[in-house]
């Protein structure tokens, strides 16, 4: 497998440096290390060296992307980074295009990104900040950028878990890991059964109103 490459897409503060970099860095390097990419240990030097790089944006948040190529070289690039307002709500949409459960790729963020655009591209940008897909037993998996998440009251966010067919989002791990976040089984009619969010490392939780 050597037609894409591994993504990681962090969020660089000037007085913080980068969110959950440890996270990013693992993800990076336990995905690389099972699909056979070289290269992963020279992450973390790439990343300072592109925010040194963007000195000129000094006091300003980034957005930085990380891409390792099957050949094991690394590419990062930079651009200045504008968090959403607290009060940000999404309108969400779900896709018809499906995921397929039992696709070994899904569990890894990565350059092949044909089924997401599909499904972005079901709705216009005035009819949806961000798209949601099921799998083909129509549980829920994941929005296009972002990993979703449940509020029904119990106390902890639910969460779709990566045998449905996703990515293990940073920002999931970390709320798992932190017990804010369990794993769960969604279906369609799941999500007006509670508060929806979607979220990823860049943004952070995101309240959504589905769009039916």
């Amino acid at each position: 497998m050597t037609d894409f490459s591994l993504i990681e897409t962090l969020r660089y503060e000037p007085q913080v440096g980068f969110v959950r970099l440890r996270l990013h860095l693992a993800r990076l390097v336990r995905s690389a290390r099972r699909l056979g990419i070289a290269g992963s240990g020279g992450a973390q030097a790439a990343l300072l060296a592109a925010v040194d790089a963007a000195a000129g944006n000094a006091g300003t948040a980034l957005r930085v992307r990380l891409e390792l190529f099957p050949d094991g070289h690394i590419e990062v690039k930079t651009a200045p980074f504008a968090p959403l307002p607290e009060d940000t709500v999404w309108r969400a949409r779900i896709a018809t295009v499906r995921l397929k459960s039992n696709d070994p790729l899904l569990r890894y963020k990565t350059s092949r990104r044909a089924t997401y655009e599909a499904a972005r591209n079901e709705f216009a940008a005035s009819e949806a900040d961000e798209v949601l897909l099921l799998n083909e037993r129509d549980e829920v998996c994941e929005g296009t950028i972002t990993s979703v998440f449940l509020d029904d009251g119990s106390g902890l966010l639910k969460t779709p878990p990566i045998a449905c067919g996703l990515l293990a989002g940073v920002l999931r791990t970390e709320l798992i890991c932190q017990r804010r976040a369990r794993v769960a089984r969604l279906s369609r009619d799941d999500l007006v059964r509670g508060n929806l969010y979607v979220g990823n490392s860049l943004r952070g939780l995101i309240r959504v109103n589905l769009l039916v």
